[in-house]
């Protein structure tokens, strides 16, 4: 039985590293010659316009789906507890989520991993906001945001419509996730239409190694 669990964790852990790995191998082969894209290129991910509504078990095992925020601005964080920069996300993630200044947001943190794991880095690591769990529905939850080929973190961030307003790949930093509430904001308040606050999410997210 032992064997078998630990078959299993390597199996979700590599299925998704080489998923990484894909995406990297490609991109730099594009960053390193982009007056002659490698062929065959890897195709862009799709992401749906509206949130896909996903269930998950939470951490008492209860089925949430994410129309339960249904109405809100959502920031839906996909992470791993075997994940250094997922780990590192968490703090700032905590913040967001108590923040009197982003009441309105619902943080919501996605763990594609094996649930006895998650449990017990829940016992280690305060985490503030609503957690769902999955193994094998948590990574086709990803790839119902059209992240079938990216690693992990990414954060979803959508307006209380639902629309996915951006999908940030990579470590969310404090700046670059207030450069995109921002955005969020303004379009619920009837301020920018989406196709602005896209844009704006592009031009204005600082990039941060």
């Amino acid at each position: 039985m032992l064997t078998t669990k630990r078959q299993g964790r390597w199996a979700l852990v590599t299925l998704i590293a080489l998923a990484a790995g894909v995406a990297a191998f490609f991109i730099s082969r594009l960053v390193l010659a982009p007056e002659k894209p490698a062929l065959p290129q890897i195709q862009p991910a799709v992401i749906p316009e509206y949130r896909p509504d996903v269930t998950l078990a939470d951490r008492a095992g209860n089925p949430r789906a994410l129309s339960e925020w249904d109405g809100k601005p959502q920031v839906i964080n996909f992470w791993a507890t075997w994940c250094a920069p997922c780990r590192r996300e968490i703090p700032m993630l905590n913040a967001l989520a108590r923040d009197p200044d982003y009441p309105e947001f619902a943080v919501i943190g996605i763990a594609i991993d094996f649930r006895e794991d998650v449990l017990r880095y829940l016992t280690e690591t305060p985490i503030d906001y609503t957690v769902l769990i999955g193994e094998q529905d948590g990574l086709d939850a990803a790839r119902a945001f059209g992240m079938e080929s990216l690693g992990l973190p990414f954060t979803a961030f959508t307006d209380k419509t639902g629309r996915i307003a951006t999908i940030h790949v990579g470590e969310l930093h404090r700046p670059q996730a207030e450069v995109i509430l921002a955005a969020v904001r303004a379009v619920d308040a009837g301020q920018i239409t989406m196709k602005t606050a896209r844009e704006r999410i592009r031009a204005e997210t600082p990039k941060i190694d």
